[in-house]
């Protein structure tokens, strides 16, 4: 995938510049990039993940595509507790979700990162079966389900992008 297509694929679940976002398990940040592109100059992200080397990538990424832009890197567990982090606008979880097997508590958990109207922004692969990359994906229609059950009360497919693995991805919003 192109950054272009990062940014197309969650656009409609970033509602207009600014606010303060996290994305948890974000990796070298292909799509905390895009975040960044859609929430502008006003934007704040809290970039999480366990990986160090690849939160040094990123912020190399971002000092050469996005040099202004205000991002916290913390390199740490999504599945503790993140102290750091402020009421949010925006949670943003990327190829993410996938790894973990029982995710009803951990979604209440995050839930509580949340302002009132806080949005939690879904990228996962379109299958519920997966193999030893990505051992727990959820098709949509899963996800919709586990969203009501954990407290959302609302989730819409935002968009999809073909691939050649598990069916391709999926952009979910739930609030």
């Amino acid at each position: 995938m192109r950054h272009s297509d990062h940014v197309s694929l969650i656009r409609k679940g970033v509602p207009s510049y600014g606010g303060i976002w996290a994305d948890l398990g974000s990796g070298e940040g292909a799509f905390t990039l895009a975040l960044a592109e859609l929430l502008g100059p006003g934007g704040v992200i809290y970039s999480v993940d366990k990986n160090g080397r690849a939160l040094e990538q990123q912020r190399a990424a971002f000092a050469r595509r996005f040099p202004a832009a205000e991002v916290h890197y913390h390199k740490a567990d999504f599945r503790q507790h993140l102290s750091f982090l402020p009421r949010l606008d925006g949670l943003l979880m990327a190829n993410s979700l996938h790894f973990i097997e029982r995710k009803e508590q951990l979604l209440k958990q995050l839930m509580g990162y949340l302002g009132e109207n806080g949005r939690f922004l879904l990228v996962e692969y379109s299958s519920d079966h997966g193999n030893r990359w990505v051992p727990y994906p959820l098709a949509y229609s899963s996800w919709q389900s586990l969203a009501g059950r954990v407290g959302f009360s609302r989730t819409v497919l935002l968009d999809t992008y073909p691939g050649r693995f598990l069916g391709g991805f999926y952009a979910a919003l739930s609030s």
